[in-house]
C-alpha cells in the first residue's frame, strides 16, 4: 500500500548535484534565502572576535558560549511555533518565570518539600496550563496576540511576587539541576553523542527517502545526505574535540561537552521532526501562510493555534529551567528581560514575523548570533550599551532582508 502524498515532507526531487545547486541559487535569487543570511553573519562574527581576542576560540570561552547560548536557543525555538502562525506571545519569558518560581516553592523545606522530578513536572504542566489560558482568548475568543501576551506579561509578573515575595530570593541546591548548565558529559560521551546523531540524522533521512519512494515521490540525490552527513562529521567532530580540551585552571581536569548540549539537541530534533514530518507540523505553516485558505481546506485552524501557544510557553518552561540552572537562583523578576531577545533571535535566524516560513534550526542559529555578539563584545570589554545598539541593528537588518525577501518574492510570483 503506497504512503500517501499528503503525509510525507514536502521536500526533495531528482536531479544532479549541480541542478540542486542551481535551484537552491535561484530561490536565493527570488527571495528564499532561509537562514543564509544569518550563517553569513555567524560566520563573519566568528572570524572578526578570533581577530580581534585571542580567546574569543578557546575550549573555555567555546564551552560558555554553548551554555550562555542555550537559554536563548530553546526560547527562540519556543517561539517559533507561534511565530509561524504569524502571532506573537510576550509573555514566554515571564511563563518561565512563573513556572520556576513555582518549582523553587514546591521544593521549599519550609513547604511542600516534594521530589525535585515531581516539582518540575508540575512547573511544566503550570506553563502549558498558561499557553492554554493565552491560546484560548488568542485562538477561541479571537482577541489579536499582542494585546493578550502584552496582558500576561504584566499579570504574570504580579503572580512572581506572590508567589516568591518582593526581594527574595530562592536558591537552587539540587544537583541533578544544577547539572544541566554546570557539567559535562565524560570524554567518551562527546564522541557517543557525536555518533548518536549522525545515526539518527541517516536514519531520518534514509526513512524520508523509503516513504517518498513507496509513494511514487521524487527523491533528492543520495550525494546530497552523504555531504550532510560529512558536513556533520566534520563540524561536530571539532567542536567535541575542543570541547574534550582541559579547560581548568586547577589539578582536576574539566573538559566535555556540556550536558545542555544532547538535552537542547534533542528537543531541536523532535520539534523540527513535529513541524516537518507531521500534520500538525504541515497545518501551522498552512495557517501561517494564509489562514482563509487553511480554513476552507479543512483545516482546524482554531485548534492548530491552541496548541501551538501550548507548546510556545512549555517549552519556555524548559528555557527557564536552563536558565534557573546556570544561575542557581530564582528571584521575583526571573524571566522579565528575555523574550524580545527569543524574538529577535528567531528573526534573525530568518524566521518571518510575517508568519509561514521558518524553521527551529533557524531560531537557534540566530540564537548563536546574537549570544556571539554578547560574548564576543564582553571579550573587547565594550560598554553594555555598544552590545544593544549592535543586536538592535543586527534586529532590523534581518527584519529589513523579510521584508524585502517577501517582495521580491512577490514580484516573482507576478512575473509568472
Amino acid at each position: 500500500m503506497s504512503q500517501p502524498q499528503g503525509d510525507l515532507i514536502g521536500s526533495g526531487r531528482d536531479g544532479s548535484v549541480g541542478e540542486h545547486l542551481r535551484a537552491w541559487l535561484s530561490r536565493v535569487r527570488n527571495g528564499e534565502m532561509g537562514a543564509l543570511p544569518a550563517i553569513l553573519g555567524l560566520v563573519l562574527l566568528v572570524i572578526l572576535f578570533t581577530a580581534l581576542s585571542p580567546y574569543f576560540l578557546s575550549e573555555r570561552n567555546f564551552a560558555n558560549l554553548l551554555t550562555q547560548a542555550a537559554t536563548l536557543v530553546m526560547l527562540a525555538m519556543a517561539l517559533v511555533f507561534v511565530i509561524l502562525l504569524g502571532e506573537i506571545d510576550l509573555s514566554a519569558g515571564v511563563t518561565s518565570g512563573v513556572a520556576m518560581c513555582l518549582f523553587v516553592v514546591l521544593m521549599a523545606p519550609d513547604g511542600p518539600a516534594l521530589g525535585w522530578m515531581t516539582a518540575l513536572s508540575l512547573a511544566l504542566l503550570s506553563g502549558a496550563a498558561i499557553g492554554t489560558f493565552i491560546g484560548f482568548f488568542v485562538a477561541r475568543v479571537g482577541i489579536p496576540s499582542f494585546v493578550v501576551t502584552l496582558g500576561m506579561f504584566l499579570g504574570l509578573q504580579g503572580l512572581e511576587l506572590i508567589l516568591i515575595g518582593t526581594g527574595g530570593v530562592y536558591r537552587i541546591t539540587t544537583p541533578e539541576v544544577l547539572a544541566i548548565m554546570n557539567s559535562n558529559l565524560p570524554f567518551w560521551g562527546g564522541w557517543i553523542l557525536l555518533a548518536v546523531v549522525l545515526g539518527i540524522s541517516a536514519a531520518t533521512a534514509w526513512w524520508d527517502r523509503s516513504r517518498r519512494s513507496r509513494a511514487g515521490v521524487a527523491n533528492s540525490t543520495p550525494v546530497l545526505l552523504w555531504i550532510r552527513l560529512a558536513a556533520i562529521l566534520v563540524l561536530g567532530g571539532g567542536a567535541v574535540l575542543l570541547l574534550n580540551q582541559d579547560r581548568g585552571t586547577g589539578a582536576v581536569a574539566v573538559g566535555g561537552v556540556p550536558i545542555v548540549v544532547p538535552v537542547t539537541l534533542a528537543i531541536l530534533w523532535l520539534g523540527t521532526f513535529v513541524l516537518d514530518r507531521t500534520r500538525f507540523g504541515r497545518y501551522i505553516y498552512a495557517i501561517g501562510g494564509n489562514a482563509e485558505a487553511a480554513r476552507r481546506a479543512g483545516i482546524k485552524v482554531v485548534m492548530i493555534r491552541w496548541c501551538a501557544f501550548i507548546v510556545c510557553s512549555s517549552l519556555a518552561v524548559v528555557s527557564g529551567l536552563f536558565s534557573a540552572s546556570k544561575v542557581g537562583s530564582v528571584d521575583a523578576a526571573f524571566g522579565r528581560d528575555i523574550v524580545l531577545s527569543g524574538v529577535a533571535a528567531a528573526v534573525v535566524g530568518g524566521v518571518s514575523l510575517f508568519g509561514g516560513r521558518g524553521r527551529l534550526l533557524h531560531a537557534a542559529i540566530g540564537a548563536l548570533v546574537v549570544a556571539v555578539i554578547t560574548n564576543g563584545l564582553g571579550l573587547l570589554n565594550l560598554p553594555g550599551g555598544v552590545n544593544y545598539l549592535v543586536t538592535g541593528g543586527v534586529l532590523v537588518l534581518a527584519a529589513t532582508v523579510d521584508a524585502l525577501s517577501r517582495l521580491r518574492r512577490g514580484s516573482s510570483g507576478a512575473r509568472s
